[in-house]
C-alpha cells in the first residue's frame, strides 16, 4: 500500500515547486477565488497564470503606473484632501464604487464567504479601475501642470491602491504588504508599518451613489458592445469611427446614455451617439426558440408552442429582452416564457453592425471615410512615435524631434493631424526627409503602409 501510495503523489503536482514557480500570493488567491475552502478543487495550474496575468499584473501596472508619473510630479499627498464633491465625476464614481466594494468585501468576509469577497475585489480591479478609470484618466497625468484636476486624480488612485491592498491582504500577504509600505513610506498618511496593521476602512454612505455607478454601468457595456464589433468587422480602435446609432425609448435611458457619452465616444473612438426609436427598420432582431430548454417543458405543446413564437415581431422581442420574461396563451392558458429559452440575434445591414446585451443594443456605422482613414494613420504613427521614445529610454517630459521617411498618403495624413501629433508626442519639429535615414527605424502602420521614423531628443 505505501508504494502504491508513493508512486500516487509522485505523479501529483508538487506544491513547494508551485509555491516556487508562481509564488505563495498567487498560488492561495487562485484557490480561493475559485471554490470555498471546505469545497473540493480541481487544482488547475494555468488557473494561477491566469490569476497573475489578470489580477496581480493589472493591480501592479496600475500601481507602475502611479509611481511613474508621482515620482515626475513629485507628489507625496502633501495637499489637503480635496473633497470628494469637488472632484470629477469620474473620481466620484470611482470612490463610489470603492466604497461599494468595501461593504459587500467586509459583509462577505463577515458571512465566513472567503471566495466571494475575492471575486469581488477582482473585478473590482480589472474591471472598473484598471480597464476604466486608468484608463479614462490616463491624460490627466500626462499633462504638464500640476493642477487641481491631477492632484484629486492622484489622491482618487492613492486611495484605490491602499484600499485594495488592506482588502486583499487576508488572502495577498505578502504583495499587499509591499504595497502598503510602499505608498505609506512616500505619504506617512498611516502610523502602522504593515497593511496588518491596518484598519479596514469605513464604508463612507455619503460618498456612495447609486444612480451615478449604474449610469457608469451602462457606459462600460455600452463600450464592451462596441468594441466587440470593432473586433469582429477587423477595425482597429486607433480608427476612428464616425458615430454609433442607439435605440431609447425611456427618457431616463437616454438622460443616462447623454451624461456618458464623452466617455463612450473616447472609449471606444467614435464621434458621436445618435440615440433613435428602437422600432428602427435598421434595427432588426431575429428570435428562434432553444428546443432544449423549451421541449422538456412543453413536450406534445412544443408544435403549437413554436408557432406562437414565429408570430413574434419586434415589441415582443424587446419585452423579452428588456424583462427577461413574456407571458404567452398556449391552450388557452397564460405562460410564461423566459429570456434563456431563446436566442436572439440582431440582422447587420450594409455599412452597419449591430449587437446588443439585454436593454442596450447598439448599431456601428464601420464606413471609412478618407477623413477618418487619415486621423487613424496619425493616431498610428502617434503610437510608433510613442514606442520608439520608450525604447530609447526617454523620460514622459523630454521634448524631441521627428523624422519621418517621405510617403506621400501618410504625409497628407500628418498635415491634417499635425497639432494633434505633436501634442500627443512632446514632439517641437517634425520633418519628412526625401530618401533612406541613416538611423531610421522601419515600421509599419497600416497593411502595405511601412515608413522610416527617427526620433532624437532636444
Amino acid at each position: 500500500n505505501g508504494q502504491k501510495m508513493s508512486k500516487r503523489l509522485g505523479n501529483a503536482v508538487d506544491p513547494f515547486k508551485t509555491l516556487d514557480k508562481y509564488g505563495a500570493d498567487a498560488t492561495r488567491w487562485y484557490m480561493i477565488s475559485n471554490a470555498q475552502p471546505w469545497d473540493n478543487l480541481k487544482f488547475d495550474l494555468e488557473g494561477i497564470t491566469e490569476v497573475q496575468r489578470k489580477f496581480f499584473r493589472a493591480l501592479h501596472n496600475s500601481y507602475a503606473f502611479f509611481a511613474l508619473y508621482a515620482n515626475v510630479d513629485g507628489f507625496t499627498y502633501a495637499e489637503p484632501n480635496i473633497a470628494i464633491e469637488n472632484r470629477p465625476e469620474i473620481d466620484k464614481w470611482i470612490i463610489s464604487r470603492l466604497n461599494t466594494l468595501i461593504e459587500q468585501v467586509k459583509a462577505s468576509m463577515d458571512d465566513f464567504e472567503p471566495t466571494k469577497a475575492t471575486r469581488l475585489i477582482q473585478e473590482f480591479v480589472v474591471d472598473d479601475f484598471s480597464n476604466w478609470w486608468v484608463r479614462l484618466c490616463r491624460k490627466r497625468f500626462w499633462r504638464g501642470d500640476y493642477s487641481e484636476d491631477k492632484i484629486s486624480a492622484y489622491q482618487t488612485m492613492y486611495q484605490c491602491l491602499e484600499t485594495v491592498a488592506i482588502l486583499a491582504s487576508p488572502v495577498a500577504p505578502f504583495y499587499t504588504d509591499q504595497l502598503f509600505r510602499d505608498l505609506n513610506s512616500v505619504s506617512g498618511k498611516n502610523d502602522v508599518q504593515s497593511v496588518h496593521h491596518a484598519r479596514i476602512p469605513a464604508v463612507e454612505k455619503a460618498h456612495q451613489d447609486v444612480v451615478l455607478e449604474e449610469r457608469m454601468a451602462i457606459a462600460q457595456k455600452t463600450s464592451s458592445l462596441i468594441l466587440a464589433l470593432r473586433k469582429k468587422e477587423s477595425i482597429r480602435v486607433r480608427q476612428p469611427l464616425q458615430r454609433v446609432m442607439i435605440p431609447a425609448l425611456e427618457e431616463s435611458f437616454k438622460t443616462q446614455i447623454k451624461q456618458v457619452e464623452p466617455l463612450i465616444c473616447g472609449e471606444v473612438n467614435i464621434k458621436e451617439i445618435e440615440l433613435i426609436d428602437p422600432n428602427n427598420d435598421l434595427l432588426v432582431k431575429k428570435i428562434k426558440p432553444d428546443f432544449k430548454v423549451l421541449g422538456p417543458k412543453f413536450g406534445k405543446q412544443m408544435k403549437q408552442l413554436s408557432g406562437i413564437i414565429m408570430q413574434f415581431g419586434q415589441e415582443e422581442i424587446s419585452t423579452l429582452e428588456t424583462d427577461g420574461k413574456i407571458e404567452v396563451v398556449l391552450e388557452g392558458e397564460k405562460v410564461e416564457l423566459t429570456k434563456d429559452a431563446f436566442e436572439i440575434t440582431s440582422q447587420d445591414v450594409p455599412g452597419w453592425s449591430v449587437a446588443s446585451d439585454g436593454k442596450i443594443t447598439v448599431a456601428l456605422d464601420i464606413n471609412i471615410t478618407e477623413e477618418l482613414h487619415q486621423e487613424g494613420l496619425a493616431r498610428e504613427l502617434v503610437n510608433r512615435i510613442q514606442n520608439l521614445r520608450k525604447d530609447n529610454g526617454f523620460e514622459v517630459t523630454d521634448r524631441i524631434n521627428v523624422n519621418i521617411a517621405k510617403n506621400e498618403i501618410l504625409q497628407s495624413a500628418v498635415n491634417s493631424n499635425f497639432d494633434y501629433i505633436r501634442t500627443e508626442t512632446l514632439t517641437d519639429a517634425l520633418n519628412f526627409a526625401e530618401g533612406t535615414l541613416n538611423n531610421g527605424q522601419e515600421v509599419e502602420l497600416e497593411e502595405g503602409l511601412v515608413t522610416q521614423l527617427e526620433i532624437e531628443k532636444k
